[in-house]
């Protein structure tokens, strides 16, 4: 063969004859890479592995789940009724002229807080006590022609013994005096009638309360028949609140009722966050509205601060009754899912190895942010309140070491509690301990939905 053949000397320079020649290179080339992809790789792991949290309470197990817990406790509960209300003044009065005439003066400023009696507007008087006076001549015109007849009359009756005049000449006297009479009563009649015109001239408010804008500027020809008044003054204090309640609620209300009972009503703002004031249940309508299924109800308010303010929507809690020493916890230790294939509220219960169990709940009366609980827990039991979404049945637990402390305290307390309780004949031990419920292992399985 020519060594100067091309195809020999492609062959002998091409990527094949290269790896030929430098095959040891390669190898110890690939095996360099590899090894230092392999210490990358675990010293993430060694990194990730140091910085997982290590504040397991009991045991250290790196996959147990960070919760927060709480313990139940024995406290009271407050039963208390929503509802939806309306501030709503007990008086609301239009002031309005009783006479007509030209607007005087406007003794008052748009907003003010009035007393009763106080001058809101004056109208002017002079055409009125001119007529005051008028009525006052014509009484004393017609009380001297009354006088006058009297005497008349006096003289015809000494006349009539001695049958000087005429039986028709006293009568006719009679009867004059009469009319004078009549005549002087009606003059006092308009006399009166003259004084309260003059007496309407003076416009005065007729509660305590506040007005509002004013509806005639002075210098106006106000009128009787003025549809818009003058000004309006509603009364703030006392003020009262109409809220309505589900008919569900009205036998354990109107059992409080008849009770002599005072229930508190407590005011909040739309969101619930903003406490306004307290007041007591005032009284009940006499039907339930068959529409909606409610009873309204009316409350009363001091409202010295003049928190609430006419037409002001509000949230209302109407206080039934407190119970006493019930089991609580917090609302946001419950859960709701199907454990045992059945629909149900249950807890995750911290057991005494930091593994959770869970346990179906009966529930009772929720008091804010506290919830009562009738069965399925004991007191001083531990319960997961934060973290549990990721739980299931014999999950492990990682407390905080600033609550570890307090769940071993209440443990023995628990603990303590249970051995008692044991040790009397014929009582039963109380389900939901850190032990499960009697007979048996902890109910359902799987992972319930959160």
């Amino acid at each position: 063969m020519n060594d100067f053949d091309p195809e020999t000397r492609v062959s002998s320079s091409g990527p094949l004859a290269f790896a030929r020649r430098h095959r040891l290179l390669i190898i110890i080339v690939v095996v360099v890479v590899a090894g230092g992809a392999w210490f990358l790789h675990r010293a993430k792991q060694q990194n990730a592995a140091n910085v997982r949290p290590t504040f397991a309470f009991g045991r250290n197990n790196t996959n147990a789940v960070a919760v927060s817990v709480a313990t139940v406790k024995k406290g009271d509960i407050i039963v208390r009724v929503p509802g939806l209300g309306t501030v709503t003044a007990l008086t609301t009065v239009t002031v309005m002229s009783q006479i007509s005439g030209v607007m005087q003066s406007v003794n008052f400023r748009e907003g003010q807080m009035v007393k009763k009696g106080d001058l809101l507007a004056v109208i002017d008087p002079r055409p009125y006590e001119a007529a005051l006076d008028q009525a006052k001549a014509n009484l004393a015109r017609d009380e001297a022609s009354l006088a006058d007849a009297q005497l008349d009359m006096k003289r015809y009756e000494d006349l009539i013994k001695e049958d000087s005049v005429s039986q028709q000449q006293v009568d006719t006297q009679r009867a004059t005096v009469g009319q004078d009479i009549g005549t002087v009563a009606s003059d006092k009649a308009a006399v009166k009638t003259a004084e309260l015109n003059l007496m309407y001239c003076h416009i005065t408010s007729p509660v305590t309360g506040r007005v509002g804008l004013r509806q005639v500027d002075q210098g106006n020809y106000v009128t009787v028949g003025n549809a818009t008044g003058i000004v309006v003054v509603t009364q703030l204090q006392p003020i009262s609140v109409l809220f309505t309640v589900p008919e569900d609620n009205v036998p354990s209300i109107m059992s409080q009722v008849k009770s002599g009972a005072t229930l508190t009503v407590e005011a909040t703002g739309r969101t619930d966050l903003s406490h306004l004031a307290d007041g007591h249940l005032d009284t009940t309508d006499n039907l339930i509205d068959v529409t909606t299924g409610t009873l309204k109800l009316r409350a009363i308010f001091d409202n010295s601060d003049s928190t609430l303010f006419p037409g002001q929507f509000v949230n209302v809690n109407l206080v039934v009754t407190t119970l006493k020493d019930q089991l609580v916890m917090p609302a946001a230790a419950v859960r709701r899912g199907a454990p045992n294939g059945v629909q149900s509220a249950f807890v995750y219960l911290v057991k005494a190895n930091n593994t959770v169990s869970v346990r179906p709940v009966e529930l009772g009366v929720v008091d804010g942010e506290t919830q009562q609980i009738k069965s399925g827990v004991g007191i001083n039991d531990v319960v997961v309140t934060d973290g549990g979404d990721r739980l299931r049945e014999g999950a492990a637990v990682e407390l905080p070491e600033a609550t570890a402390a307090e769940v071993a305290k209440a443990r023995t307390q628990a603990q303590a509690q249970h051995k008692a309780e044991g040790s009397q004949p014929g009582r039963r031990r109380r389900q939901g301990g850190f032990n499960g419920p009697p007979g048996g292992g902890p109910p359902g399985g799987g992972r319930p939905p959160g």
